[in-house]
């Protein structure tokens, strides 16, 4: 049951990107009489659609909640949706606040991509592990993803401001920068997307490919073993896992074993297969970024350019600012205060330099720099805007890159 109403909150977040869209694009294309009444009959439009869908995704997290037993945000699949409707939350507390229709084409397709990304992940409900047996991982998750969230929706606006403020078709050194940067943005967006579809289409085509290795284990008494691990693969393998032996391979483009073996520096819980998604993420990025610039014939931030026309720059610089600024205290509580008081509970210890605690502070220390050049420095427009795109995509990669890559106590979250 709870996947079905994932699903049509999916559907619904989709329709509602069509209509805000339309409500931008409809202006210009169809010449309508009153602009302002256009965009904000379709704007409300779009909106109600939100409320529609993010009610039915706070249906899915407590019918989720009910088949499980405990707070659906333990693994990556229960965390990156919960993160989606996150984002969605905070784009209709910021869109309450600015009313600004425009938000939605940029903030509902992060929030869309989350919940794409998360279906790749296995749906099945799993018991909690025990370390996470605890009333404080419904309020260190819940609450550290709320202050991602309302970083989605700052970097949402902030790369908003700089598809409006960059100049596409300067040649200049600094103006080739900043369309380089924008352009990375966008390809790493278009990354996840082909991931997404990459996983799916294979999925569908059936595709599996499975190696055993011996792996080593350490029991809470520190007594070492080795055991032998398999491990599935759901994309064709290009790395192996280390020091493995294949146990059968669907050819692939007359490929029958893997060309490259995963380094044995990689560690980590199948740290083969996940370097092998790495790879595959970019190359599928790559191509899927190459067709839609040899169709657009230009750099993809030229082609949402002209979406911003008649968008007032300092409204939209606002807008970034104000969700970074909701935003870090509840990631301060979140992130870094419950955690370390969990962390304490838990292991003893209130920090271990743990890659995923790292990373969190980071994060924290990213946006800090942010808030502080914002007030002491006077840093708005695009030095700003930039700031609030970066920040972002350091929280992208701590979600995404430390969880599945990288091994620590937080590795669990990948599974």
């Amino acid at each position: 049951m709870s996947s079905t109403f994932l699903l049509i909150a999916f559907c619904i977040y989709c329709v509602s990107l069509l209509v805000f869209v339309i409500g931008i694009t409809g202006k210009k294309s169809l010449q309508v009489d009153n602009p302002e009444a256009y965009v904000k009959k379709w704007g409300n439009a779009g909106f109600a659609l939100t409320i529609l869908g993010f009610a039915s995704q706070a249906t899915y997290f407590f019918t989720r909640w009910a088949e499980a037993g405990h707070i659906p945000n333990s693994n990556m699949y229960e965390f990156m949706t919960m993160l989606g409707m996150m984002i969605v939350l905070a784009f209709i507390i910021v869109f309450l606040i600015y009313r600004a229709p425009v938000l939605g084409i940029f903030a509902l397709p992060v929030a869309i991509i989350m919940i794409a990304y998360a279906s790749v992940f296995p749906h099945d409900v799993q018991p909690l592990i025990p370390a996470l047996q605890s009333y404080w991982l419904k309020i260190h998750v819940t609450t550290a993803s709320l202050g991602e969230a309302f970083f989605a929706v700052g970097f949402a606006a902030g790369l908003m401001y700089l598809l409006q403020n960059v100049k596409f078709g300067s040649k200049e050194k600094g103006d080739r920068r900043e369309q380089r940067g924008v352009e990375f943005t966008l390809f790493t967006l278009v990354m996840i997307v082909a991931f997404v579809a990459a996983i799916f289409g294979f999925n569908a085509a059936g595709y599996h490919a499975q190696y055993a290795n011996d792996v080593t284990v350490t029991d809470k008494n520190n007594v070492e073993s080795t055991v032998k691990q398999t491990v599935d693969y759901v994309l064709p393998p290009l790395v192996k896992p280390y020091n493995s032996v294949q146990v059968n391979m669907q050819p692939f483009l007359g490929m029958t074993e893997a060309p490259f073996e995963a380094p044995s520096w990689m560690k980590g819980s199948n740290a083969g297969r996940k370097f092998n998604t790495v790879i595959w993420t970019v190359i599928c990025g790559a191509v899927l970024y190459g067709l839609l610039r040899l169709i657009a014939r230009k750099p993809l931030g030229a082609v949402l350019q002209p979406l911003m026309k008649g968008i007032d720059p300092e409204d939209i610089d606002e807008i970034s600012y104000r969700a970074i600024a909701i935003g870090y205290p509840i990631f301060t509580l979140g992130a870094l205060i419950f955690a370390m008081i969990w962390a304490a509970e838990a292991w003893g210890r209130f920090w271990g330099w743990d890659p995923k605690e790292v990373w969190a502070l980071i994060v924290w220390l990213f946006y800090a720099a942010y808030l502080h050049l914002r007030f002491s420095r006077g840093w708005q427009g695009k030095r700003s805007s930039w700031l609030s795109v970066i920040g972002f995509l350091v929280v992208m990669f701590t979600l995404i890159g430390v969880n599945l890559v990288i091994a620590g106590l937080h590795s669990y979250s990948g599974v």
